[in-house]
């Protein structure tokens, strides 16, 4: 069984590194800073045990656990972003922990009066009595994506380590830019080599989507002369 606190503490690791993507840019990434936690990320899928770790010039992380069966199966790739949102923040995130939320009101941060409640977040209530991650309310948290992160290091964590449960062979990837639409412009298919690919991001628990929405933007300018009646 995977560890709780093992998990929030490799979660909140990732969260307090500034990883912000700037759409204005024209680099992958698109800021330097996602280095940062890219570096991190390879040293620790080395440190657990993955093999065939690798970053190309662009941030893009790939790695291997091998199969553990003697039969062909196909391989299975679990995939997440590490970059956040350039719509608010990500830099300086104070991680607030709540134990057994009782479906109160949340005070984030009492100076600013920033609530978090459920009168206004009703799903909120879906997480009565288990364990919230908030930010003090000035910055994003950056669970988008790096509780995906957290659960796919965890999850291959556990698996090297209790090599008596069985698996295919499973691929990591994890990559830059998301938040920008960017996040596979230059990604290698045929060095990821998978034959199913899940992406751990979002979703109510338990939920499997099997599409998703563009994350691109588009920019229109219209030409004319303004007419008010």
């Amino acid at each position: 069984m995977i560890e709780k606190q093992h998990l929030i503490d490799r979660f909140i690791s990732y969260v307090t590194v500034d990883t912000e993507s700037d759409p204005t840019s024209e680099n992958t990434p698109s800021t330097k800073k996602q280095w940062d936690l890219a570096n991190a990320l390879v040293a620790e899928l080395k440190e657990i045990g993955m093999e065939d770790v690798s970053i190309d010039e662009n941030s893009y992380i790939m790695a291997t656990l091998p199969s553990n069966l003697d039969k062909e199966l196909p391989i299975i790739g679990f995939i997440s972003h590490f970059d956040t949102s350039p719509d608010f923040t990500g830099a300086n995130v104070k991680p607030q922990i709540i134990e057994n939320y009782n479906g109160s009101d949340i005070i984030l941060n009492k100076e600013e009066n920033i609530i978090l409640s459920p009168s206004y977040f009703e799903d909120l209530l879906l997480y009565k009595g288990q364990t919230l991650i908030t930010t003090d309310g000035t910055t994003l948290l950056g669970a988008d994506d790096k509780a995906g992160i957290a659960i796919i290091m965890d999850f291959a964590h556990h698996i090297i380590n209790n090599p008596d449960i069985p698996h295919p062979t499973i691929r990591i990837l994890f990559t830059p830019d998301e938040e920008v639409g960017r996040g596979v412009e230059h990604l290698d298919m045929q060095k990821l080599n998978a034959d199913f690919g899940y992406t751990l991001d979002g979703g109510t628990l338990g939920s499997l989507e099997d599409e998703s929405f563009s994350a691109d933007a588009v920019k229109i300018s219209v030409e004319g002369i303004d007419v008010y009646n």
